[in-house]
């Protein structure tokens, strides 16, 4: 793993480090090994798009089998190409924009290979990958993180939803924002066990339905419980409070009721 400057540790990042030491006391330290070259993983991350990795890694393999190069895929017919991948949804859109990207590798680099972003400093890196068509945040932080070892941290639908529970992210914030507001927090030696543990913790506790919050690892760090209860006793008040009046459209209080 590649390793960036020193930060200094902000109160908010001391607080993570805590949260991060406690997920590893639970699910460990996952070492970083990498599956794909950086190629690979920036067609495999692309087909993982809007799907699930079971879907995804089936059109990969697929996809692997059926051309022995890149050069292959970029040269099939859309049709076949489409075919091949249908499994991981989405084909027709996924096909074009893989042969439009190594379309534009060979164009530029004569060759289609990007092992070069192993050794390019992160910033340049990912500039470079932003310019492709469907790329975005996610997809060049999985590259980046998973086949260059640089300290980027993607940041999926687990993760999102663990850190705005736990209060790491602002109000608001998007998924996409999300990247850049959680990755200088961690240090860079921490991303890939950061990245994996939070994607553990959002499949097998803090689930999008019934957290089990009480028997979550983070519990002392995290407002969400709290937070769920206020919002439910509110909800609870609120319903209670307008089901009187709307028995009775007559009185003032129902004519004030704003649906």
């Amino acid at each position: 793993m590649h390793s960036t400057f020193h930060r200094e540790p902000t109160a908010r990042v001391v607080h993570l480090r805590a949260i991060l030491r406690k997920l590893e006391q639970a699910y460990g330290s996952p070492r970083w090994d990498p599956n794909h070259d950086p190629l690979g993983e920036l067609v495999a991350t692309i087909l993982s798009q809007n799907t699930s990795d079971v879907n995804s890694d089936r059109a990969f393999v697929a996809l692997r089998s059926a051309y022995r190069t890149w050069d292959e895929v970029l040269q099939a017919h859309p049709d076949d190409l489409t075919s091949i991948i249908r499994s991981g949804g989405l084909a027709r859109l996924k096909s074009r924009r893989i042969q439009e990207i190594l379309h534009t590798i060979k164009t530029r680099q004569g060759h289609l290979r990007l092992d070069f972003l192993m050794e390019m400093p992160m910033p340049a890196a990912r500039a470079f990958l932003a310019e492709f068509p469907g790329v975005g945040p996610k997809t060049i932080a999985c590259v980046l993180l998973f086949a260059c070892g640089h300290p980027a941290f993607p940041v999926d639908t687990h993760i999102y939803r663990v850190t705005t529970r736990l209060g790491l992210l602002p109000v608001s914030c998007s998924a996409e924002r999300a990247h850049a507001v959680l990755e200088p927090l961690i240090p860079p030696a921490q991303v890939y066990r950061a990245h994996v543990n939070l994607i553990r913790h959002g499949r097998t506790v803090c689930k999008a339905r019934r957290p089990d919050c009480r028997h979550c690892c983070l519990h002392p760090w995290c407002p969400y419980p709290q937070q769920s209860t206020l919002a439910s006793a509110a909800g609870r008040g609120a319903s209670a409070a307008g089901s009187g009046p709307a028995r009775n459209s007559a009185t003032p209080a129902a004519t004030s009721v704003i649906p």
